[in-house]
């Protein structure tokens, strides 16, 4: 079996809980690739028993079995940018805070690379967006896990977007920006901007508006097949787009298309998880510190 870590700097405070997680990969004779940096970072507090190898993109050769993102939900998202349409399946182990999507604390990782390499396990499949420009604004990496953000450039005025769903005019958000959000993303930007949490696999989207000057402007759930077409107007002619943390400046001129990506990104989940598990943990439903 092959595994590969991925992950960016963190705490000193998590070292002993990588070192482990890294020795009990050993143990078991698992074969481990590191990312090139993530390994630069590591090897100044670990010792490696064995002539670890590094990697800086992945590719079918590998013959990867999974890849296990260490950091919080930012670094799972950067992951997806090595796995793509791999259908390598994704362990968040997180030494980040919330950790909607890396679920997993460092108090159980033994438990679940334990869950991983039995096979005990199940694979959540998530949709992606993917955009589409004119000059082809982000090349091989034009899909999101979470949302794609349209934002005004500066800090003056609100931006105009004009949105068409399916080539029909839905609607010209006053705004300082747009978000389309995955179900996945439900629970991250969006929910900020006031959008509703969607459990993965109910096949929507949220358009949802950034600071809207009109306050009746709410955030809207379509069916994941419609395609959603944005001109924007701006002042200074240059607005932002983001993929998830993924930025380019881009004139006003362009026009952007949005829809569902033709590939899905696979994360584990240990059986005894589940995402309505995480949610109330996260926010704390239910909780009461008077009790």
């Amino acid at each position: 079996m092959k595994i590969a870590l991925f992950g960016n700097e963190f705490s000193p405070n998590y070292i002993k809980y990588i070192k482990h997680l890294i020795q009990k990969l050993e143990n078991e004779k698992i074969e481990i690739l590191i990312q090139q940096q993530f390994y630069d970072f590591l090897r100044e507090n670990i010792s490696f028993s064995e002539n670890i190898q590094t990697f800086d993109r992945i590719s079918a050769q590998d013959s990867i079995d999974f890849l296990f993102s260490i950091g919080g939900d930012g670094t799972l998202l950067r992951a997806v940018t090595y796995v793509r349409e791999s259908n390598i399946p994704i362990l968040g182990i997180n030494t980040g805070r919330l950790g909607f999507i890396s679920s997993i604390s460092t108090d159980q990782i033994d438990d679940a690379v334990d869950h991983v390499l039995n096979g005990d396990y199940k694979i959540r499949s998530r949709t992606l967006l993917e955009i589409e420009t004119e000059n082809n604004l982000f090349g091989t990496t034009n899909f999101a896990l979470n949302e794609v953000a349209i934002v005004k450039k500066d800090t003056s005025s609100m931006i105009r977007i004009d949105a068409f769903l399916d080539d029909e005019f839905l609607n010209s958000y006053w705004a300082d920006g747009l978000l389309i959000s995955t179900p996945t993303g439900s629970t991250g930007y969006s929910l900020s901007c006031g959008g509703p949490i969607i459990l993965p696999g109910t096949k929507n989207i949220i358009i949802a508006p950034i600071a809207p000057h009109n306050l009746n402007v709410r955030p809207i759930i379509i069916n994941e097949k419609s395609k959603i077409r944005l001109k924007v107007e701006d002042r200074d002619q240059l607005a932002l787009v983001s993929l998830d943390s993924r930025s380019r400046a881009f004139d006003s001129s362009l026009e952007l298309i949005i829809k569902k990506a033709d590939f899905k990104i696979n994360l584990i989940e240990p059986k005894d998880n589940s995402f309505i598990t995480t949610i109330r943990t996260k926010l704390m439903w239910g909780s009461d510190k008077r009790n």
